[in-house]
């Protein structure tokens, strides 16, 4: 049986900095698991690990396509299966490292996710919506994909909305007639709320002190726009907001800094209804690596 090893939680609580660690010790490749690590040049807002931070362990789905391109979680599985294939071939453990729970699951679970063409007609009448009648919409169509989606994107609101309106249902998501190929090992790295709130705090201020702003000016001048850097989410919302003065740097902090929590949030909701997950401190390394022990042996 093929093995997968998977590094998940919430953002600022280590995950990459232990998937590496894993990696050196137990011959791995890591897979990134990460919704916008996958668009280039976006390296400090997403918090990117760099090279000198992959030590040597080489890395995947960092760095696919523009930011100007959406890429959505069937294109990420898709070619995520295909990156699995290749590791498993040359002998080494995939191990996936992430915080984007349906990307995470969509491989696991070896689910299927519903093909939807793009209904323009019904995008162009959603996109005249306020964002709060989104999200009063989608609440309607879709509870549950309501409960784990980024409730200020309008991007991923209409298309949640347009799935769930093509399908005539809720959609579901059911899990492939046959197993997965490959076993995997899901370790959940968890903080209390106040550790937790003090990582997201010190994370920030140092992506501003390390040129995250800069590098968001930089995009725009390369041509990504600021309806589209809105449309990336979180770091890049506020940035755009920043940046064309519809806020202070205080505001921008601070409002970027309580929307990172709140992500956090979802997150940790997300992962918890996976009874699967073995949790750990990121300090616990030892209780780590004796839950691997058998796996990899």
């Amino acid at each position: 049986m093929n093995k997968i090893l998977v590094i998940l939680g919430p953002t600022a609580t280590g995950k990459s900095s232990l998937a590496v660690k894993l990696a050196k010790k137990y011959n791995g490749e890591i897979i990134s698991a990460d919704s916008r690590q996958v668009y280039k040049r976006l390296n400090i807002g997403t918090g990117k690990i760099t090279k000198k931070e992959m030590r040597g362990v080489p890395h995947y789905m960092l760095d696919v396509v523009s930011p100007k391109k959406v890429y959505s979680v069937s294109d990420w599985q898709k070619r995520t299966r295909k990156t699995i294939a290749d590791i498993i071939s040359r002998g080494k453990l995939p191990i996936i490292c992430g915080g984007t729970g349906f990307y995470i699951q969509s491989v696991v679970d070896n689910i299927v996710l519903p093909e939807v063409p793009p209904n323009k007609i019904l995008r162009k009448k959603m996109e005249k919506n306020s964002l709060e009648k989104l999200q009063k919409t989608l609440a309607r169509l879709d509870i549950r994909r309501f409960s784990d989606i980024d409730i200020k994107n309008k991007v991923r609101l209409i298309r949640a909305i347009e799935i769930a309106t093509y399908l005539g249902s809720v959609p579901t998501l059911e899990r492939t007639g046959a197993e997965n190929s490959y076993k995997s090992l899901q370790i959940g790295l968890t903080l209390p709320d106040k550790k937790l709130k003090e990582n997201i705090h010190k994370r920030l201020l140092l992506r501003i002190k390390g040129g995250m702003i800069n590098e968001a000016k930089k995009l725009h001048r390369e041509g990504l726009s600021w309806k589209r850097m809105r449309e990336l989410g979180l770091e890049y919302r506020y940035e755009a907001d920043y940046l064309e003065k519809k806020m202070t740097k205080a505001e921008f902090i601070q409002k970027l800094e309580t929307e990172i929590w709140r992500y956090a949030k979802r997150q940790i909701t997300w992962f918890k209804r996976d009874k699967n997950i073995k949790w750990f401190s990121p300090r616990e390394t030892r209780k780590i690596d004796k839950s691997l022990a058998g796996f990899v042996s």
